[in-house]
């Protein structure tokens, strides 16, 4: 996915391929796939969701199950459209589906990927991540004495924080491969 809002539209192509959703529930369910940590505002939600409703990506409707309140609630339904999106999203294995912006998000729907792209995806991020682990601990060890003590710390927690997600991509990557 080459942009936060490509990474969005799949996510909510991928919950709402689940089931139909209103925007709250749809809120809080992205922030527990994105983190607390990435604010998703509804003033970003809401027109992701009237962009993939023009594309016809998606179809709303009005439920009287407001909960608490009287009002009706807009409901989201992914459409025949929408599902061939994802599926076409699903079946992409480059470079875009292991960067730091998009991995998470499709590792939550790793279910409906296809098994060989699911594979090549751990295989990418795993690549990346050593990559990006060896610049890591050339930076550390080329740091002079009397550095910025908290880049230091900062470099040495992204290089232990890489070497977790290492190992476990080759759990993963063990996993798929077994069920091949």
């Amino acid at each position: 996915m080459r942009s936060r809002g490509e990474s969005l539209e799949f996510a909510l192509l991928g919950l709402l391929s689940q089931g139909p959703l209103h925007g709250y529930e749809l809120r809080k369910r992205m922030i527990a796939i994105y983190g607390p940590f990435r604010a998703l505002s509804f003033s970003v939600l809401y027109p992701q969701l009237h962009r993939m409703l023009e594309g016809k990506l998606i179809e709303e409707s009005l439920s009287d199950q407001g909960g608490l309140s009287r009002r009706s609630r807009i409901v989201y339904a992914i459409s025949a459209d929408g599902r061939k999106r994802f599926e076409e999203l699903t079946a992409t294995s480059g470079p875009e589906a292991w960067d730091d912006e998009s991995f998470e998000v499709r590792f939550a729907f790793f279910g409906p990927t296809p098994q060989g792209n699911r594979l090549q995806i751990l295989e990418g991020r795993l690549r990346r991540l050593v990559e990006k682990a060896a610049i890591l601990r050339d930076e550390l060890e080329k740091s002079p004495a009397g550095f910025d003590k908290y880049l230091v710390e900062w470099r040495r927690h992204s290089l232990e924080s890489a070497e977790r997600e290492i190992a476990w991509l080759q759990e993963m990557i063990n996993t798929e491969r077994k069920s091949s």
